[in-house]
């Protein structure tokens, strides 16, 4: 490899997908296998003096991503296009970057995030599917009657609300408002049997997604009656909502930031969101205080982890994940 000459330092922002299944969360953790990890490693291989990687979502072991959003800064001359295809070689089977954009020093994505979709995946079918292992969660029972149980229970976590019942006992955040654009439950067109779920939502709570999804299940089952999620925000009581689907089927989809970088490469399906998903000008980032650094970039992969959405391979797990589990109620 030729030997790369300083210049100015700069950020890089990357978009990058991966099969959560052999990994202990995104986050860096000490004797475990991350995202993060595997991705520094990648990067350091082609600029040994990159110190941090700055992630948007510290997503927890076993959940997958297609559009997790990670910067970093270097002074490597390497193009955009640079960075996708000589990192390619050094990074699993199981990480891709598919695309990487020029943004300033110090660019952090998760304080520049604007909202982010995640997408859950359940399979309906009486026998599991070795093709989806780990990769959606298989709940018997869900009837079209079912399946119309569930969107119609779903519409009640739609705007802003204080969804304190939907996070786990470790999430001590103060602020527990969050606004959901739309949650909606569709049919994989390809596979019948595939429900997708679809949470977009500004910001979110340890396990806020898992729960809710969990929640909607246990009411197509009837093993809630409907208004169950109305009941559950109203009370802000964790023993009102339903029990937490496991991470198998959790997908971060798409993360809309205020900055999508510059040069970007490539510049096509993979550049961040279509023209007709972009972020509406009245979307703004949460406005909890804890979530803003005093100074400097936020905390890097080499910090401990701040519970996010589906993070918590540091904390304690929650009990009844699975459909096969008691609530955990």
């Amino acid at each position: 490899m030729p030997r790369l000459v300083a210049a100015s330092s700069r950020g890089i922002l990357l978009s990058v997908a991966y099969d959560g299944r052999p990994f202990a969360g995104y986050a860096r953790q000490r004797d475990q296998r991350t995202v993060a990890g595997e991705l520094l490693g990648a990067l350091r291989a082609i600029d040994p003096a990159i110190r941090e990687i700055r992630g948007a979502s510290r997503t927890d072991a076993g959940v997958h991503a297609r559009d997790q959003r990670v910067a970093f800064d270097t002074a490597a001359p390497l193009p955009p296009r640079g960075w996708v295809l000589a990192t390619a070689r050094h990074l699993p089977d199981e990480i891709v970057i598919r695309r990487a954009a020029v943004v300033r020093v110090g660019f952090s994505p998760r304080f520049e995030s604007l909202r982010k979709r995640y997408r859950y995946l359940i399979l309906r079918d009486l026998v599991r599917d070795p093709f989806l292992s780990r990769r959606a969660w298989r709940v018997e029972g869900l009837t079209d009657e079912a399946i119309a149980r569930a969107r119609a229970e779903a519409a009640a976590a739609t705007g802003t609300h204080d969804f304190a019942a939907f996070r786990t006992s470790a999430d001590e955040r103060t602020t527990t408002i969050r606004t959901l654009y739309g949650v909606e439950l569709s049919l994989d067109p390809a596979d019948p049997r595939l429900v997708r779920i679809d949470v977009d939502g500004n910001a979110f709570l340890h396990n806020m997604v898992r729960i809710l999804v969990g929640t909607l299940m246990d009411v197509a089952r009837g093993h809630l009656e409907p208004g169950a999620i109305a009941r559950a925000l109203a009370s802000r009581d964790r023993r009102d909502a339903g029990i937490t689907a496991p991470p198998d089927g959790l997908y971060l989809e798409q993360i809309h930031l205020r900055d999508d970088g510059q040069d970007a490469w490539p510049d096509g399906p993979s550049a961040g969101a279509p023209a007709d998903e972009a972020a509406p000008a009245w979307a703004e980032p949460e406005a909890d205080a804890s979530l803003v650094p005093a100074s400097g970039p936020d905390a890097g992969a080499s910090l401990p982890p701040e519970p996010d959405p589906d993070a918590g391979a540091s904390l304690p797990p929650e009990p009844g994940p699975g459909a096969h589990l008691p609530p955990d109620r």
